[in-house]
């Protein structure tokens, strides 16, 4: 059952309750009410009947003083001297009681009796004086007229019923319609995207208030289908990606291999070549690793307090003895400053930016590293004289496996266009910035920005809660 005739059937069922609670009420008030209004006739009735009585001087009724009392229509009334001795009734004939068991109780007493098929609302009254009881006065009135007015009223509430029932359903069934329209277009969109797998394209909003239910919801999956187009493309092009990068060391492990298998013979230089190659495959395997446990938030971050100055010095002394004699790494100024960050993964960041900078700086080039507080961060700067990098490549320098061929040489010792990305999500893990400048041929300067040790720890309290 879709949810349109669910809530159809809800509120149908809703509305005929309220309306059958209702026609209860209304059917039982009028019941009430038009029995109050017999009893008071009855009453009357009695009330004149008994000031017309004569009572004889050995304390019986005069039967003659009986025949003169006039009654109205519909009704009836009995004189008993006691239960089984009838003095008078009215119409004549009708010897039954009206109400035999109002007969035999001595007290006032209002019931519906049953007289020859015939409903009918009796009055039981005990006579006495002073000197003892005389009977019993039955006073009734028929009913008729009161059923044939309940059943009328009863017949009318179950039509008003059902009208209310139908048009509440009609009714229901329409407002779900225009409310639940773009719930329906939305699925038809969600099919078409799911059978065509374009997840480019998006539900259209509805001119609502932006508050409106269904407005966030769509917004929300629009969200989500961009979320996930961005993923599928991401994954498309690591694919393609990987497959190329995968492709060049392959081959040449492959050629390698030939060779050596041709001339059944070691060659020094082809395992050196394959050791090479194996060990670039090594490195594309772990940082494709990281990269899919950045994407999925699966990457251990272990945050402690530590003296980032002297991480700074000892990425200084590795990086100095990778340069060698031909590129001068320099320390322009190192601030003793605390942070509460991932040392490892720092390290790895600057590893990574340091000998980039260096791999690019031609010989003879300077590679130099600062460190310095700001006003509201601690700032990390990494600056070279190497050859720069153009504006278009400055804009995709963090994509995954992009290298600027125009402005920087490919080598069997470069890396694979991660290392970039991969610094710049542990960067913003520390809620951090990292940027670049570069113009051609004015050198690169990286700018690592990291919050100061209070904000840091106001940001990580926020996350946790």
């Amino acid at each position: 059952m879709s949810l349109q005739s669910r809530l159809t059937l809800l509120f149908s069922a809703l509305i005929g309750a309220v309306l059958l609670i209702f026609g209860i009420l209304v059917y039982g008030l009028v019941n009430v009410i038009l029995l109050d209004q017999i009893d008071q006739r009855l009453t009357g009735t009695s009330d004149r009947i008994i000031s017309s009585l004569s009572v004889a001087p050995n304390n019986t009724l005069v039967a003659r003083s009986l025949a003169e009392i006039n009654i109205g229509d519909n009704q009836y009334f009995q004189v008993w001297q006691n239960a089984n001795h009838l003095l008078f009734t009215r119409p004549l004939g009708n010897t039954r009681p009206l109400d035999s068991f109002g007969l035999q109780q001595g007290s006032s007493l209002y019931r519906i009796s049953d007289l020859d098929g015939i409903r009918i609302r009796v009055l039981s009254i005990p006579l006495e004086t002073t000197r003892g009881p005389l009977g019993v006065l039955q006073v009734g009135f028929d009913l008729s007229l009161i059923d044939i007015t309940l059943s009328t009223l009863s017949g009318v509430l179950i039509i008003l019923l059902f009208i209310g029932i139908v048009l509440a359903a009609f009714t229901t069934w329409f407002l779900t319609r225009q409310a639940l329209y773009p719930l329906a277009s939305m699925t038809e969109f969600a099919r078409q995207i799911t059978d065509t797998n374009n997840f480019s394209r998006r539900i259209p909003l509805p001119d609502k208030n932006e508050k409106d239910e269904v407005f966030q919801l769509i917004k929300s999956f629009n969200n989500t289908l961009e979320r996930l187009d961005q993923i599928l493309s991401s994954q498309k092009r690591l694919m393609a990606d990987v497959s190329h990068e995968l492709r060049t060391p392959l081959t040449v492990i492959k050629g390698e291999i030939g060779l050596m298998r041709k001339y059944k013979q070691m060659d020094d230089d082809a395992i050196t070549s394959i050791e090479s190659e194996v060990d670039r495959l090594t490195r594309l395997v772990g940082n494709l690793l990281l990269i899919t446990q950045a994407d999925t938030g699966d990457l251990p971050m272990d945050f402690q307090y530590f003296q980032i100055d002297d991480l700074v010095c000892e990425v200084y002394q590795h990086m100095q003895t990778l340069a060698g004699e031909h590129i001068k790494v320099c320390i322009e100024s190192v601030e003793p400053l605390e942070v509460y960050a991932d040392r490892d993964r720092l390290k790895q960041v600057l590893l990574n930016l340091v000998g980039n900078a260096i791999q690019y700086t031609p010989p003879d080039g300077e590679v130099c590293i600062s460190l310095q507080k700001a006003e509201e961060t601690v700032e990390i700067t990494i600056k070279d004289n190497g050859p720069g990098i153009s504006k278009e490549d400055v804009l995709h320098i963090f994509d995954r496996f992009y290298r600027g061929e125009r402005s920087r040489s490919r080598t069997r010792n470069s890396g694979f266009g991660l290392g970039l990305s991969i610094s710049q999500f542990i960067i913003q893990q520390h809620h951090g910035v990292i940027t670049v400048e570069s113009s051609p041929g004015e050198g690169t300067t990286f700018h690592v920005e990291l919050p100061k040790r209070q904000n840091h720890l106001l940001m990580m309290e926020k996350d946790l809660d």
